[in-house]
């Protein structure tokens, strides 16, 4: 019978008959005395969940999107029956390429195009808005007093008058740069969504819905006319449409896995085993998900990649373990065995590490990422079983090529020659940071690395860094669409509502009035703010239209009479039923991080210093609103986020080592990771935001894998009494191998996600692709270099104690 090779755990057994089947751990005993059980019970799970995940769905929601328990969310649901229109909508603007609108042709499409956006499901239809809603009026002062009416008079037939009249009536309306183009060459369609369709309850289907637009803008466009349409719903249509090809990148993630595990092991039935065990860890997550109410969205639409990526990290060092015993000459079951005893707990702990990073994001007070970290979390959970109990088991069944175990058998000679100091070249480098001189240096460069990332990052924006919808590239459909919004209209896409609460009946009192133009004022003054609209405003323009038309009367009237008469004429979208809520919008330029700042900070300054009994100034409504709210609690949850997923993953490799000295070897490479992806979204321009805000908590949960399979190994081996040199050069041979092969293959997977056409997913395979190789790197590089400051002096006690044994 032969030696325990160092990185065993039992001595080689050829025959298994020589096995004693109740030795190891109850859990071991439990699952490989009863594998046909395991395995048949496995196959009838995949054969269900597979069934079931037919039933899974692709959509997002608003309030999903948004947070909720934010006080500006709160005011603005609390008020959000008397803002109808004002957050969930479509722009639709229907352009002409020559001439204006005031044609009988243009008008009878824009009618056309109307009655179909009218009639589609989960419309708020009394608050839709166009030039031919009766909502849309003009007023005007004449000979005989205040007249007004609909812009498109009720008798309207088509005639040069009636679009004489037409244009006159927009020119009263103070609809231009709203509603109208200034340039008369465009007009929109304000389409308000409601969050559920009324008729039947059910959330609005944002992927119908943005299909249902792109067939009445191929329906429409043409003859000289082009349609433009920008909204939340149409981003997540265009996400999902976009989303639909991640599966041509799951399927290049599953090539290259397989590829390169194929080309490391010369092992087909291994490799496809490995890559068996990851598919069926997704098809568990994607039945799961049905039978627990849950749904896929734009975001959570990568995880499953996710899943699939960490199982084949998990599953080549199970594989690469039972092939090593096999090679020595070990039988196949007591390899599978003694791989289970070896890398069990160290696989346990590296994926409760991944749990905990998708865990942690529950503290992030928006739906969408919370479902993402119960999605990923459930999928965690499902390769505890799939990648750390079942692939041993198949394992067991099928073994390794003759030929892999002739090779393994020939890399374990030349490890045992290693008395010679013939150490294979790229592990002998690697071993050089286990020395004094080059652990210093790589000591002393990360420190520099580390310290310049927090420096750059310092700079890292919350928010959009981009305007138009960063989540799709800046030349797709939807921004080029957004962009002709911004260049022809003075009220933007990007809106956002101040709520003004007063007493019942009191919201046209001029001190109210008064307060509310003192806010215009300031808010006009913010280089990011186009124009804002108010009750104010109008009372000031009606004023001078009633006095003539004079400009020395462009002011807010002290008679409360005449305020009573104005606000009998206003928009309802200014004011409430009760009069008792003032609405005040702000119109920018865009929605990135600094122009949001910028907005909030007057808001709540302008508050502080005005609110009264009877007066209060609430943010905020409106797309633009919401984001600033999105912004507050993305920068809160970002720093709760880090420190909560270090402080679990310290615990739970302090349970794994039980040595403080081995959780700072392993945590610190992880640390100067993330200080330079925070460095790295700076110099991409990428901000925190819902897109990107888990990736870095992803990466600190995915990459402490690499630290723990080194480690485990290196710790073993010191504790044996060898040297940290020894130590080291015996966990690459059997872990580092594998570390070195999935960094580098997850890396490339996830970097093709960069040719991605959404944005955010390019982003986030960019980063991902980050933190995988340098999560490895630190692993391989600044590990040992720490270790070698850290854990001699450990090493030293255990060898004397070793001795004197």
């Amino acid at each position: 019978m032969a030696h325990a090779p160092a990185s065993s755990v039992g001595p080689v057994i050829a025959r298994l008959e020589d096995f004693d089947r109740k030795s190891g751990t109850p859990v071991e005993r439990a699952f490989f005395n009863n594998r046909p059980l395991v395995v048949v019970l496995c196959l009838i799970v995949t054969a269900l969940l597979g069934w079931r995940s037919a039933d899974l769905k692709l959509n997002a929601a608003f309030e999903k999107m948004i947070p909720t328990g934010h006080p500006y969310i709160a005011n603005y649901l609390e008020n959000r029956k008397q803002l109808a229109g004002m957050g969930n909508a479509l722009r639709v603007a229907v352009a002409v390429k020559d001439g204006t609108i005031f044609t009988a042709d243009y008008l009878d499409t824009l009618r056309r195009l109307n009655d179909d956006l009218f009639l589609m499901p989960g419309v708020d239809r009394p608050y839709m808005k166009s030039l031919w809603a009766p909502a849309v009026r003009w007023s005007g002062v004449t000979e005989e007093g205040l007249d007004g009416g609909p812009v498109v008079p009720d008798d309207y037939k088509g005639t040069a008058a009636d679009l004489e009249q037409v244009r006159l009536n927009v020119e009263r309306s103070g609809e231009i740069g709203q509603l109208i183009a200034a340039d008369y060459r465009s007009s929109i369609i304000l389409v308000p969504l409601q969050e559920r369709i009324a008729d039947t309850g059910e959330r609005i289907d944002y992927y119908a819905l943005s299909e249902r637009i792109e067939e009445l803008r191929a329906k429409y466009q043409g003859n000289g006319i082009e349609i433009h349409v920008t909204g939340f719903a149409k981003v997540v249509g265009d996400l999902i449409d976009g989303l639909k090809q991640v599966l041509v990148f799951f399927a290049a993630a599953i090539a290259i896995c397989t590829a390169v595990l194929y080309w490391y092991t010369r092992c087909i039935r291994s490799t496809l085993l490995v890559v068996l065990c990851s598919l069926i860890a997704v098809i568990w997550l994607l039945g799961l998900l049905p039978l627990i109410g849950y749904e896929l969205d734009p975001y959570s639409m990568l995880v499953p990649f996710l899943v699939f990526a960490i199982g084949m990290s998990h599953g080549a060092q199970k594989m690469n373990g039972i092939m090593q015993d096999i090679g020595r000459g070990t039988h196949k079951l007591v390899a599978a065995r003694y791989t289970f005893r070896r890398l069990f707990l160290a696989g346990l702990t590296a994926l409760l590490a991944d749990a905990v990073g998708f865990a942690v994001l529950m503290v992030i007070d928006i739906k969408v990422i919370q479902d993402l970290a119960v999605t990923a979390s459930i999928g965690v959970a499902v390769l505890i079983f799939t990648n750390l109990v079942l692939l041993p088991i198949l394992l067991s069944y099928t073994g390794v090529s003759e030929a892999v175990a002739r090779r393994s058998l020939s890399a374990e000679r030349a490890d045992e020659a290693d008395t010679a100091h013939v150490k294979h070249p790229f592990w002998a480098f690697l071993d050089l940071f286990t020395r004094p001189r080059g652990a210093a240096v790589v000591v002393v460069l990360g420190a520099v690395m580390g310290l310049g990332g927090l420096w750059v990052a310092l700079d890292l924006k919350i928010g959009d860094t981009d305007p138009g919808a960063p989540e799709l590239r800046p030349d797709s459909r939807y921004n080029q669409d957004n962009a002709f919004m911004v260049r022809n209209y003075a009220a933007s896409s990007d809106v956002y509502i101040v709520m003004v609460r007063t007493p019942q009946y009191a919201c046209a009192h001029y001190n109210t009035l008064m307060a509310v133009d003192a806010l215009e004022r300031e808010l006009r003054h913010l280089p990011g703010v186009v124009t804002t609209n108010s009750l104010a405003g109008l009372a000031k323009i009606a004023n001078a239209g009633m006095s003539e038309g004079s400009l020395k009367w462009y002011a807010v009237p002290r008679s409360q009479e005449m305020l009573n008469a104005i606000i009998t004429r206003a928009p309802r979208e200014l004011f409430n039923q009760n009069c008792d809520l003032l609405t005040v919008y702000a119109y920018l330029k865009d929605h990135r991080a600094d122009t949001l700042d910028a907005v909030v900070a007057t808001v709540e300054g302008f508050a502080a210093r005005h609110d009264t009994g009877d007066i209060q100034f609430l943010n905020a409504a409106g797309n633009a609103g919401i984001e600033a709210a999105t912004n507050i609690v993305v920068r809160k949850a970002n720093r709760e986020m880090l420190f909560l997923v270090y402080a679990a993953v310290i615990v739970l490799a302090f349970v794994t080592f039980r040595s403080w000295r081995a959780v700072v070897c392993a945590v610190v490479p992880l640390l100067i990771t993330s200080m330079l992806c925070e460095a790295l979204m700076v110099w991409l321009n990428i901000g925190v935001k819902v897109a990107t805000l888990p990736v870095i908590a992803l990466g600190v949960g995915i990459g402490v894998d690499y630290s723990l399979y080194v480690m485990t190994v290196t710790l073993a081996r010191l504790r044996d009494g060898a040297s940290l040199s020894e130590a080291y050069y015996q966990a690459l041979a059997f872990t580092g191998k594998v570390v070195v092969l999935t960094g580098i293959t997850l890396g490339i997977a996830v970097a093709t996600w960069a040719l991605s056409p959404i944005k955010f997913q390019a982003d986030m395979g960019i980063l991902l692709a980050f933190m995988f190789v340098w999560n490895m790197v630190g692993a391989l590089v600044l590990l040992p270099a720490l270790a070698h400051f850290l854990l001699r002096p450990a090493a030293r006690e255990a060898s004397v104690r070793a001795r004197a044994a």
